[in-house]
């Protein structure tokens, strides 16, 4: 570890699973650092006795994160070189680390990440589903009004979606899914890492029927495919049913738009053509 007057933080992201995951870099680092902030000190001495490291700890949670962080930065600012574990995984996504890592920032502590297992990234590359944008929701609120906005919003949402689920929340998730996106393509993953890993490829209502006779068990990664563009031009010509051709050129001659412009808009919404639009006026004007 070089010398440094100040300390730094090290966010170290460890096993999910199989321990031969854990980089050399990384349990170099665990073994020099002066002290490990672990989400649950419990589970963290199990890993580090397995390496053989013998570096303090201290606890670092959700029900801690603020006042706990001011604690950490005083230390570092004296010198010490702190690491920062959680559970499995890399440290601050979905867990209070990422307000140590904020809190270090504004009070000019040097962060690095020594990169490694992450569930959500693991989980997509294995999901078969389009890995080139995608968007990662952690686990759903527990508050309802906060989950019924997440859910409306991943209604509409077109890149592939990841969720975290505990195995007691599955059913209920997969339900409440179901009632967002209807029959969408899921991958579901369990005991990544693991020897009993397990990647199902089904849709939604299939998942929720295996699930009906089969108990879950461990902690689940849910690969959602996002909405298709068909999906989402045909919502948008069904809304514009309601009203007549005519009525839509007009709503977007009263937003300023000339009248060619407003039709070849209202042609799109609706997957028609420009002279098919023309000749509906025409027709209705007739």
């Amino acid at each position: 570890m070089e010398e440094n007057k100040q300390g730094m933080l090290y966010l170290c992201a460890t096993p999910i699973g199989n321990l031969g995951d854990l980089s050399p870099r990384i349990r170099q680092t665990l073994e020099e650092v002066d002290l490990i902030a672990a989400e649950d000190t419990r589970n963290s001495r199990r890993l580090l006795s397995a390496f053989d490291i013998h570096t303090p700890m201290t606890s670092y949670h959700e029900y801690n994160k603020t006042e706990k962080a001011y604690r950490l930065i005083d230390q570092m600012r004296q010198g010490k070189q702190i690491a920062l574990i959680t559970d499995a995984g890399t440290p601050g996504i979905s867990d209070p680390g990422e307000v140590l890592v904020r809190l270090c920032q504004e009070s000019g502590i040097t962060v690095t990440s020594l990169p490694g297992p992450a569930a959500c990234i693991t989980a997509l590359t294995l999901s078969g589903l389009s890995t080139r944008r995608f968007v990662f929701e952690g686990f759903l609120p527990e508050n309802k009004k906060e989950r019924t906005e997440v859910l409306e919003d991943l209604e509409q949402e077109k890149r592939t979606i990841i969720l975290y689920a505990a195995p007691h929340d599955l059913k209920k998730v997969l339900s409440l899914l179901y009632e967002a996106l209807g029959e969408r393509r899921i991958t579901i993953c369990r005991e990544l890492t693991k020897k009993f890993e397990t990647v199902l490829p089904t849709t939604i209502p299939d998942a929720i029927l295996k699930y009906e006779t089969e108990e879950p068990r461990g902690e689940y990664v849910l690969v959602i495919e996002g909405k298709s563009l068909q999906e989402i031009e045909a919502g948008k010509a069904a809304a514009f049913d309601e009203i007549s051709i005519a009525e839509h050129v007009a709503m977007y001659e009263k937003q300023g738009m000339e009248r060619k412009d407003a039709m070849k808009k209202a042609a799109k919404d609706r997957g028609l053509s420009k002279r098919d639009v023309y000749q509906m006026l025409l027709e209705k004007e007739e």
